[in-house]
């Protein structure tokens, strides 16, 4: 029972985060599950079988608003889905000590571009129209958003999402559709990945798949509310910057880092972390100009029908 709530607060922290962001569901459950004792390939398996069902229901959501396109769900898609089989082979097949430095530098890396992006990042492109991207675009895009979702216990979102947006070729709720669309098969093949490599053990991680959805379900109307009251740039700041030191700290344990050169790099990390969460502060209080045409999109019947 004890460890059925420890895994519910995983999935209330988690669904906040994802609610407020749009993204990294998957990086922070992860993250807090390895620091709550779970091994790197059983939180990634049940964080990815825990998205099966919610990537589901936002794919459909989505669907029903018309806000993806289907050429680029299955140019993203399909590679993203080999992709996450191929992470989740390679990290059930490691060792716990081998597969924990692993996880760590990929959450490491996730987390400092999160960091980075939410309080120095430019707004994403203002397109009001889509533009089709190619397969040489997607495939690529997909395969390794795939991989370091499955291997990592999280990052397609921030893989995905952050690099179309960045494009400005297609309009933002038309990204955001049709990678959410598109993780639901990333979800299921990463979790018949894990499936395959974990055999019994998969079916240890049932009931923390029970927490992550019993908690990202209690959680998904504060954090409705929580995406209007706080800035996503001083709330994205603030998640890297948790992401980036908790990773940090597995990471000089793992290689024997001691003091003085361990307390040295968690002083800088924290230095240059509350420097850049004032800095989102700040911006986030300053007014924002928005475009003509992106206000005239967000006037619109389905611009309107996203924000539900």
């Amino acid at each position: 029972m004890r460890s059925l709530i420890i895994f519910a607060l995983v999935g209330v922290g988690a669904q906040l985060v994802d609610g407020a962001l749009g993204m990294a569901f998957g990086v922070t459950a992860s993250t807090l599950l390895v620091l709550s004792g779970v091994a790197s390939a059983q939180a990634s398996a049940a964080v990815h079988l825990a998205e099966v069902g919610t990537t589901l229901a936002s794919g459909l959501s989505h669907w029903k608003f018309k806000n993806f396109d289907w050429p680029t769900v299955a140019k993203l898609g399909v590679p993203g889905a080999v992709g996450a089989f191929l992470g989740a082979t390679l990290l059930s097949s490691l060792s716990t000590e081998d597969a924990a430095p692993l996880m760590a530098a990929i959450l490491l890396a996730i987390g400092v571009y999160v960091l980075i992006r939410f309080s120095l990042g430019r707004p994403p492109g203002l397109a009001t129209t889509h533009t089709p991207h190619s397969a040489k675009f997607l495939a690529p895009l997909g395969l390794f958003g795939g991989f370091i979702d499955a291997s990592g216990g999280g990052g397609w979102g921030p893989v995905t999402t952050s690099t179309l947006l960045s494009r400005g070729k297609t309009a933002p709720r038309t990204v955001i559709g049709s990678v959410s669309a598109s993780e639901f098969l990333v979800a299921v093949s990463a979790s018949l990945g894990f499936l395959v490599g974990l055999r019994e053990e998969f079916l240890d991680n049932l009931p923390i798949v029970l927490g992550l959805a019993v908690g990202g379900v209690i959680a998904a109307p504060l954090a409705a509310w929580l995406v209007s009251k706080v800035s996503p740039a001083l709330l994205g700041t603030a998640v890297g910057g948790v992401i980036v030191l908790t990773n940090s700290q597995k990471l000089v344990k793992y290689f024997g880092i001691e003091a003085p050169w361990s307390t040295a790099t968690y002083a800088t990390i924290v230095v240059a972390w509350a420097a850049l969460v004032l800095y989102a502060w700040r911006t986030s209080k300053a007014p924002q100009y928005v475009p003509d045409e992106l206000r005239a999109e967000t006037d619109t019947p389905a611009a309107e029908d996203t924000t539900r």
